[in-house]
């Protein structure tokens, strides 16, 4: 499939899991997943829609976008986790992040609505992986782009995913203009 130019930046798979598991660290992923939807609620509030929705750089999202994209990713977390858990060795489909956030515009959204859409969608995830059982988390699917994965790697990523973007925001929201 081909990549959007945004997408471009992840041209070796065990690189772009290895960044991810080095944001997360020695922090439980579980733990850092149920922050998450409280951080990004925080830094909403401490900036006005139009800082959300500003383009700090030609041909990034901004940090409203980005919003949606984690809004829709948890949405693809979720579904890729259940398949794993309940299905032998699924194919995970590979998407084109830039046209899911081009084609639902999170721009058009509210901060607080995409972060509570989030919230409810993580909430509901959260609850599965809670159940999990050590043998449940070496259950694999193969990612169309990164070949094989374990529920327990797709489980770190989900948590460095989190991460990423989050830091992410707060680098852009830096050159977003004051109010």
């Amino acid at each position: 499939m081909p990549q959007s130019p945004q997408s471009q930046w992840i041209d070796d798979p065990e690189e772009y899991r290895q960044k991810l598991f080095g944001l997360l660290g020695d922090r439980h992923p579980l733990d850092v997943a149920a922050m998450t939807a409280d951080t990004l609620t925080e830094i909403a509030k401490a900036h006005t829609p139009e800082q959300m929705r500003h383009r700090p750089f030609e041909g990034k999202w901004t940090p409203n976008e980005i919003l949606g994209h984690v809004e829709q990713t948890e949405w693809v977390f979720g579904f890729r986790m259940r398949r794993m858990l309940c299905e032998d060795q699924p194919r995970l489909l590979e998407l084109d992040q830039d046209l899911w956030v081009q084609k639902l515009n999170p721009n058009d959204k509210e901060p607080g609505e995409l972060i509570e859409s989030f919230r409810a969608l993580r909430n509901i995830n959260l609850a599965v992986w809670k159940q999990m059982t050590p043998s449940d988390l070496e259950r694999t699917g193969q990612h169309d782009a990164r070949g094989p994965e374990s529920l327990d790697t797709l489980m770190r990523m989900m948590a460095g995913h989190d991460l990423s973007h989050i830091g992410q925001i707060k680098r852009y929201l830096y050159h977003a203009p004051s109010n």
